[in-house]
């Protein structure tokens, strides 16, 4: 079975460094744990850093981290769906929201569980994602904020995560003045404007954070030490947090390209074979495949080696001249982004093991 690894000390070192980072600018901030899909060894690990907010986008998620630690504070940061308003008041503290609808459901199951319920109203500040129009925000808080069971705590947005949209100082200042704006027609205090995620961290670094963003949901910078915002890595941070390792199960030497008539593949994706002489090369063939993780978020580590191709089950490491001399048995190690141990966590078919 491919296994994936967790070094435990080198994500000890990215919290204390961004812990430090955040508590320097007066920010609070929270673990965003979905990339570890409800692993409860895993979901640990950042229990054990001691933070006390965690937010994760599926309710069975939330409810590990409530299992395991009953006063920890979680947030819900996607919308939650009408029919689960009960589990979402259960087991999260906080939901991001942007649906009167909604808020009005989450009111009501509150009330029957006899508990206040936390929402952070999202805004659309160009992502196209989640959010309230702008110009209809004061309304939509007028609507809300009075609801018996809720507490409006904050105002948030989303950057980057579909579109691409990067923060900026001038959306952020935004999203700030909706803030005191509610608060001065309202007489209403807003604890949270939530416009930070890892993409924004660059801007702490530029000086071009408005202060009034004073609260962040970070998860893919913590696991991976990446800068989002420039598509590059964090010097300070840990990058090699998560290490892939898959058994060979056939060596051969090989023909490079396939030979006979073509259809497609697996994908629907027709291959272009080369003109010419035929080359050789080894082939190894690892026990992880396209189920698992899509090969380009994948990468071997081993000089001059490429991934070739693959299928469900199976993928084939073009390996050239075999220097390493590897052989059936052999583990294969892969470096890995974020969608890929996204997708890696996911699958029951990985191991996973905590150094």
């Amino acid at each position: 079975m491919a296994q994936l690894t967790i070094d435990k000390n080198k994500l000890s070192k990215n919290f204390d460094y961004l812990d430090a980072l955040f508590k320097k600018h007066d920010i609070q901030w929270s673990i965003t744990t979905k990339l570890l899909c409800g692993h409860k060894d895993l979901i640990q690990t950042v229990l054990d850093f001691d933070l006390n907010q965690y937010c994760d986008s599926r309710i069975d998620n939330l409810k590990v981290i409530k299992d395991i630690q009953p006063n920890a504070e979680t947030i819900l940061i996607k919308p939650p769906q009408l029919k689960l308003v009960n589990d979402v008041v259960k087991y999260a503290d906080i939901s991001l929201n942007s649906e009167k609808s909604t808020i009005q459901a989450l009111s009501k199951a509150a009330e029957e569980q006899d508990v206040t319920h936390k929402v952070i109203i999202m805004i659309e500040m160009g992502e196209i994602r989640e959010g309230v129009m702008r110009d209809s925000f004061v309304d939509f808080y007028a609507s809300v904020f009075e609801l018996s069971h809720i507490d409006v705590v904050g105002v948030g947005t989303n950057l980057s995560c579909m579109s691409g949209v990067l923060p900026n100082q001038d959306k952020l200042i935004q999203l700030s003045l909706y803030k005191q704006l509610v608060e001065a027609k309202f007489n209403k205090k807003i604890k949270y404007v939530s416009g930070g995620s890892s993409v924004t961290i660059p801007l702490i670094f530029q000086n071009r954070l408005p202060k009034g963003i004073n609260h962040f949901r970070v998860g893919e910078t913590l696991f991976f030490g990446t800068d989002v915002y420039n598509d590059n890595v964090l010097p300070e941070m840990e990058h090699q947090i998560f290490t892939l390792s898959a058994d060979i199960i056939e060596m051969h030497k090989k023909p490079t390209s396939p030979s006979g008539k073509m259809g497609t593949t697996l994908e629907g994706k027709r291959k272009k074979v080369k003109a010419g002489k035929l080359e050789m090369g080894y082939r190894a063939i690892v026990d992880l495949g396209l189920l698992d993780v899509d090969e380009d978020h994948i990468e071997p580590q081993l000089e001059n080696a490429s991934i070739a191709g693959g299928s469900s089950d199976m993928y084939v490491v073009d390996l050239g001249d075999n220097d390493t001399d590897l052989q059936v048995g052999d583990r294969i190690h892969f470096s890995i982004d974020y969608m890929g141990a996204l997708r890696l966590l996911n699958s029951k078919y990985i191991d996973k093991k905590i150094l």
